[in-house]
């Protein structure tokens, strides 16, 4: 049985453990989360018959599949941590891994901008102020680059050089820890630089804090911050639940739609996984005009 100061040490070692701001915020909510259960419920060894009542409380709020399966890994990693202190057995920890979450009835897939949706989205900012500059350049490098919130404040400007007589990001540093190098079309390259001019910026992180005056103050911006640039230009451009990372599915979608290859298209992203990639495309299997319809090797009809 946990105690709490056994509980807040173990969820401390999960903490450092990881390397993302955002899985750390998302994690320490779903771990004390189950902490305030565990310590309102009647006390239990903490184990499998404590996680599957959990995962019973979970289903009984009416979230969704993908929430719940996200605490119970947050609830896992607790286990091993505390087993990995000698405040849980490995057997009880290797007993809560065995719970099974909950049965997704189907794949979200998030939401993608048309053509014209993104040409509106990028007209969306007044380029002829400081302000208007920088949201522009925020813009063209989620819909250009397929950038994550958290890659985009991390710029700087040592980070763009230029890679066979071409622009790019280079070294940046993504998600898992993974590093990644960033083509930038020209076009992408030309708002940075209007907005870079127009603030001063010599070096350091490339966006920055803007005024209603226009002045430009501190040394970078939170992701807080793309949010609201997302969602103000979104309305704007009349575009409904619009969100910073559907400017990054929307980027993967043009690049398939105009013929880029899908192991290119991971590249870009980052993706670890072609499976995530193809989720990111919303592809789905073609049964008529199949990919193997014609491969050039058929016979001919009526041969004999």
């Amino acid at each position: 049985m946990l105690r709490l100061p056994d509980l807040d040490h173990s969820k401390d070692s999960v903490l450092q453990s990881l390397g993302s701001v955002a899985s750390k915020r998302t994690y320490a909510f779903a771990i004390n989360d189950f902490i305030a259960w565990y310590c309102s419920e009647p006390r239990l060894a903490f184990g499998r018959t404590v996680v599957l009542r959990y995962r019973y409380e979970l289903e009984a709020r009416r979230l969704a599949p993908a929430t719940i399966n996200l605490r119970l890994a947050a609830v896992r990693r607790l286990a091993y941590e505390a087993s990995d202190n000698g405040l849980l057995s490995p057997d009880l920890a290797a007993s809560i891994r065995r719970v099974k979450g909950a049965k997704k009835l189907g794949v979200g897939l998030g939401n993608w901008l048309t053509c014209a949706q993104g040409r509106r989205l990028l007209d969306a900012p007044d380029t002829r102020n400081t302000k208007g500059k920088r949201d522009h350049a925020i813009l063209a490098l989620l819909l250009g680059c397929g950038l994550r919130r958290a890659e985009l404040i991390a710029l700087k400007l040592t980070h763009l050089q230029q890679r066979d007589d071409h622009w790019a990001i280079i070294d940046l540093f993504g998600k898992g820890g993974h590093v990644r190098t960033v083509p930038m079309p020209n076009w992408v390259k030309a708002t940075v630089d209007a907005w870079l001019s127009a603030a001063s910026i010599e070096d350091g992180f490339i966006f920055r804090c803007v005024t209603r005056a226009g002045t430009v103050w501190g040394s970078a911006i939170s992701e807080k911050v793309v949010w609201w640039v997302v969602r103000q230009y979104a309305k704007t451009a009349d575009i409904e639940k619009l969100s910073p990372h559907d400017l990054r599915r929307t980027c993967a979608r043009l690049c398939h739609s105009t013929g880029g290859e899908l192991e290119q298209i991971q590249f870009l992203l980052g993706h670890r996984s072609v499976e995530t990639t193809e989720r990111y495309l919303g592809s789905r299997q073609r049964i008529v005009h199949a990919v193997n319809d014609k491969l050039g090797i058929e016979p001919n009809v009526g041969s004999g």
